[in-house]
């Protein structure tokens, strides 16, 4: 009986990787297709999620990427004049760089909307993403 428990692990294990690798498949789709400012955004805020949790789960939810790390840190969301990144429990992280600039006035949720040729202040978002884990992994309630 515990041989199948494991095996039950293990494939559980090896189905989460390819579920991964998937969804990663999938958000460099999304960045492909894009092919102008949109995609190099979502690519970069991918690029600084990465560098700010290296264990964090690229997953593809809602027809949109979406990063975890025992709980949903934030979206990638792109639309004609924006690329958003919503925070999942926003409103409970401190934002002392401000920059948090969509979706205020929510009791959860905040967002950042990047557009076209405005500078991302790279450091305060790793901050934030790094903020978002912390909430996670602290196992309390937001």
């Amino acid at each position: 009986m515990k041989a199948k428990k494991t095996m039950a692990k293990m494939k559980s294990g090896a189905e989460q990787e390819e579920g991964d690798a998937s969804a990663s498949r999938l958000i460099d789709a999304r960045i492909a297709e894009l092919s102008d400012w949109r995609g190099e955004t979502l690519a970069r805020m991918r690029s600084l999620i990465k560098e700010a949790d290296p264990d964090v789960v690229e997953e593809w939810k809602w027809a949109k990427p979406v990063w975890s790390h025992n709980g949903l840190i934030c979206t990638g969301e792109t639309y004609k004049a924006a690329v958003k990144t919503t925070f999942a429990k926003g409103a409970f992280l401190e934002d002392p760089s401000g920059l948090f600039n969509s979706s205020l006035e929510g009791n959860t949720r905040r967002a950042i909307d990047f557009r076209q040729g405005e500078k991302i202040d790279e450091a305060a978002f790793k901050a934030l993403i790094r903020a978002a884990v912390a909430l996670n992994t602290s196992g309390k309630k937001a």
